[in-house]
This record gives structure tokens, C-alpha cells and sequence, in this order.
């Protein structure tokens, strides 16, 4: 093996894969100070913050295959020991600071159907109120500028349409914060629009685009005839088919009908955004979205309804708080009701019919205190308000009001490890084991520390052992601090 260093070496790195993905294979590891792609070679190098950061990456990922997008991927130590940021196209460059703005850069990956800006309303209009659109060709490729009325619906859009294609296996949205503070639009046409000025000339003279000739505009940037890069105008897919599952199944974007709407946001709503409710899922291609463009086996991403019947529970020892540590790994829970007239019946309430859809695939037959339970999806489509109905919508606890598309990829059936944070910076080894070893045999432990926190890997000798302890020491107390379990995909410590 090379020599460790802190700049990582990434092959087989396709071109569907953006910088974006690859980031989100290290960056918990800890700080990611510099990305470049090979575009040429399939290849990519990443910077992390330090040698031990790079270790632990190149460690995690020698027990498990990285994969992005369906794509295997393979990481080995680069033979630079630092790199040198330049800014010149196509050379190493910093990642765009993630500093949150209600207008996104979005680059158009490999577009092979004509994108203009009603393709682009038409995409991004469901998570919120367009202002204003400006598409234009760069080094990088066909990019856009968009600006929301509001900082939410950009922050919603990136987080739900990053890495997503827009027509089936093509024009993959790349999507990051701009810098810019106010968008400025002249003209209303294929190239440029101003939603909140229908006012403005369609500007059908020509003028000179940088330092191009004088000549048609459209031309200059879309080809002859208007189209991106010269394309004939020929039967292109309808837009809103996004291919987020793969060929050949092809699934209907929710459409906008009549001119864009803002969203129904009060102040009220301001001060409640952390609830999931405000950021629905957008069906199956949302859903893929989240996983890399390929929803997980079992997985359809269509299904409505968010409220399930859990049977066969063990009544004397299952409560509402203990069904809430388990089924909030899979999503937010809004509202859970133990059935008095079925002791070992409870109904709970998901935030949306995707995190219902995982919660079933992922939990059905699981073994929990000695009993196997059925879950199944309810013919009641939410739980209505009583005295005898936990309510957890407002709960800081649930797992998807912040980080919602990472904690998606994370999802998985219970494991016999289980993966410990928010403890304290003085934690042991011993202190985790002392404080899960009631509820079965620990194999293995480890302690270490990721971003500056504390966090542990415990691996039970059984997953009905790893379970029991999740649903009873999840948000429970420990020297001071409340701490999170959830399961984790690794096989050993």
C-alpha cells in the first residue's frame, strides 16, 4: 500500500458522479479541504484535513465497497502528499463553501435534450415560488442561476434534486449555493425569466455574448436553430420524467398547473420548519435521489400512505417512547397509539408515505423482546389527536429535520452493530459496555472520535440483542449527556 497521505486517490470515478458525491463519501470523516475530477481518466483526488482523517476513510472503506450511484468505486493513498489549488478550469479547485442562499448554480451534466428555463420551472417550481431564471454556457457546461422568493425552498430543492437527472439517463443536476445576492433579468425567452415581471422583451435581436462574434444569441450559446449544442428539435422526453431508478422505468415529476404559486408560509410556519411536514419527499424520483439514483431492493418510492399497524408486540414491555426509537431510524414520527383493545397492536405515523414505505421494508419480521412483528401499512391515513396518542411532530429527536438525504442513505435493517454518538469527550470503552451490556452479549467495542465528537461502535452478538438496546437506550441519559444509537452497515469494529 502507498505511503498514507491526507490526498486520496479515486478510480472508476464515472461521469454521472459529481464532486458533490464523492464529498459525501468522506466528509464524515472529517474535513474535505480540496476535490478535483479527472474527468478524462475517471479519476478524482480528494484533500482531506489531516493524515488521520485520510486513514480512517481508507479504513472504513476496506471492510466496505464505496459505491456512488450503482458505481463501485476504489480509493487508495495518492502518492501527493498535499496538492496545489488552482483556478483554472479544469484544474483543482475548493468545493463551494455550503453557505445557504435562496439562489442555486445548478450545472447540467452531459445534456443531451434541450434545457431551457420552462424545463428548469418546471423541475425546481415544486419546492417553491421562482423569481427568476438565467441559463448560460460555461467551461463547466450548460449552468443556470435560479432564484426562489424564499431561502427554505432552495435550501429544500438542493437537498431533494442534487445528483438527479431530468430526462432518463441524461442531464444530471448538480446543484450548489450561489454567492450572488439579487438576479438580474432583461429579457423573458428560452434563456432568461423574470416570473415576477412578465413585462420584459423576449430580446429577438441579436448582441454579442462576451467574447463572441456579433451574432444571434441563441445561436451563440444553444446552437443553430436555438437548441443546447445544435440539437434538432426532435420528440425529446416529455419533461418531468426523471430516471432515478434506472432504465427502463421512468416516473412522473409532479407538474405545476397555471403560474407558479409561493408557498403558504406564515410566521408560524418560519418558526416550525424543522418539522418534516414542510418538506414532503416528491414521490419515487425524489426518493431514488436520495440513494444515488437507485432506490434500495424492495424499495418503490410511490406509496402514500404514512400511517402502519405494528402487531404482535410484547405488550409488557413495549411502550410508545421504545416504538419511537426503533421506526424514527427509518424517518420522522408524528403521532403513535398503542391499542387498548389489542394490547400487542399500535399504530404510528410516519411523515410521509416514503419513510412509511421504509419502516415496513426495513422492520417487518424483526424480532423485538421475543416477538416477531408484523408491520403493515393502516387503512387509517393519520392518527387523529386523543388522549391516549403520543405526539412526536415537534419532537428535536427525530432523526430527518436536519440532514434528511444523508440520514436516508444510512437506512438499513437492524445489524448486530450499533453506532453510538453525542456522548461525552470523556467517554470509555468501558463506560459504553457498562451502560448497553444489559441487554445482551457485546462482542466488540470501540471508541473514537470523528469532527471533533465522541462516538462508538458496538457489535452484539445478536441482532435482537443490538435492537433491544437501540429502542431502550436511544436519547437516554449518559454521564450527563443524551446520546443517539442507530444501527450501523459495518461488520466489525
Amino acid at each position: 500500500m502507498t505511503e498514507p497521505s491526507k490526498v486520496l486517490h479515486v478510480r472508476n470515478v464515472g461521469p454521472e458522479i459529481t464532486e458533490h458525491d464523492l464529498l459525501q463519501l468522506a466528509q464524515s470523516f472529517g474535513v474535505v479541504q480540496k476535490v478535483v475530477m479527472l474527468r478524462a481518466k475517471n479519476q478524482a483526488l480528494l484533500q482531506m484535513q489531516d493524515i488521520p482523517s485520510a486513514i480512517s476513510v481508507m479504513q472504513y472503506y476496506s471492510t466496505v465497497q464505496p459505491s456512488v450511484r450503482g458505481r463501485n468505486v476504489y480509493m487508495q493513498f495518492s502518492s501527493h502528499q498535499e496538492l496545489t489549488t488552482m483556478d483554472q478550469p479544469g484544474q483543482l479547485r475548493r468545493p463551494t463553501a455550503d453557505q445557504p442562499n435562496r439562489i442555486l448554480l445548478i450545472t447540467i451534466h452531459n445534456p443531451l435534450y434541450p434545457i431551457t428555463v420552462d424545463v428548469l420551472h418546471q423541475v425546481f417550481s415544486p419546492h417553491g415560488y421562482v423569481e427568476k431564471i438565467v441559463t448560460f454556457q460555461k467551461s463547466a457546461g450548460l449552468q443556470a442561476l435560479l432564484q426562489f422568493s424564499l431561502q427554505q425552498s432552495a435550501i429544500q430543492a438542493r437537498n431533494t434534486l442534487q445528483g438527479r437527472n431530468i430526462y432518463d439517463g441524461c442531464c444530471t443536476l448538480d446543484i450548489q449555493f450561489s454567492n450572488l445576492q439579487e438576479l438580474q433579468v432583461n429579457y423573458n425567452n428560452e434563456r432568461t425569466r423574470d416570473y415576477t415581471n412578465t413585462g420584459l422583451p423576449s430580446e429577438q435581436q441579436s448582441r454579442p455574448v462576451g467574447n463572441a462574434p456579433n451574432n444571434n444569441i441563441m445561436s451563440s450559446l444553444f446552437g443553430e436553430g436555438g437548441n443546447v449544442y445544435g440539437m434538432q428539435p426532435q420528440g425529446p422526453p416529455r419533461p418531468g420524467l426523471f430516471d432515478m431508478t434506472g432504465p427502463p422505468r421512468q416516473v412522473n415529476f409532479q407538474q405545476s398547473v397555471g403560474p407558479p404559486q409561493p408557498m403558504n408560509m406564515n410566521m408560524n410556519n418560519m418558526n416550525n420548519m424543522n418539522s418534516y411536514q414542510h418538506v414532503p419527499m416528491v414521490g419515487a424520483s425524489a426518493a431514488a435521489a436520495v440513494f444515488g439514483g437507485v432506490l434500495p431492493p424492495g424499495i418503490t418510492g410511490t406509496n402514500e400512505r404514512s400511517t402502519l399497524l405494528v402487531s404482535n408486540l410484547n405488550p409488557e414491555k413495549v411502550d410508545a417512547d421504545k416504538l419511537f426509537n426503533l421506526f424514527s431510524n427509518y424517518g420522522n414520527i408524528m403521532r403513535i397509539k398503542l391499542l387498548h383493545n389489542k394490547p400487542d397492536h399500535a399504530l404510528i405515523q410516519m411523515g410521509d408515505g416514503f419513510q412509511a414505505e421504509l419502516a415496513v421494508n426495513y422492520l417487518r419480521g424483526v424480532t423485538l423482546f421475543g416477538k416477531r412483528m408484523e408491520v403493515n401499512f393502516s387503512k387509517h391515513s393519520q392518527i387523529n389527536p386523543s388522549p391516549d396518542t403520543h405526539d412526536y411532530s415537534g419532537s428535536n429527536l427525530n432523526r430527518f429535520n436536519r440532514n434528511a438525504a444523508k440520514n436516508y442513505r444510512y437506512c438499513c435493517a437492524p445489524t448486530k452493530m450499533i453506532h453510538v454518538s453525542s456522548l461525552p469527550s470523556d467517554v470509555t470503552v468501558d463506560d459504553i459496555t457498562s451502560h448497553l451490556a444489559a441487554h445482551g452479549n457485546i462482542i466488540n467495542a470501540k471508541v473514537f472520535e470523528s469532527n471533533g465528537k465522541k462516538q462508538a461502535l458496538v457489535l452484539f452478538d445478536a441482532e435482537e440483542q443490538s435492537t433491544e438496546a437501540l429502542v431502550c437506550k436511544h436519547a437516554s441519559l449518559f454521564n450527563g449527556s443524551t446520546i443517539r444509537l442507530a444501527f450501523s452497515k459495518l461488520a466489525t469494529v
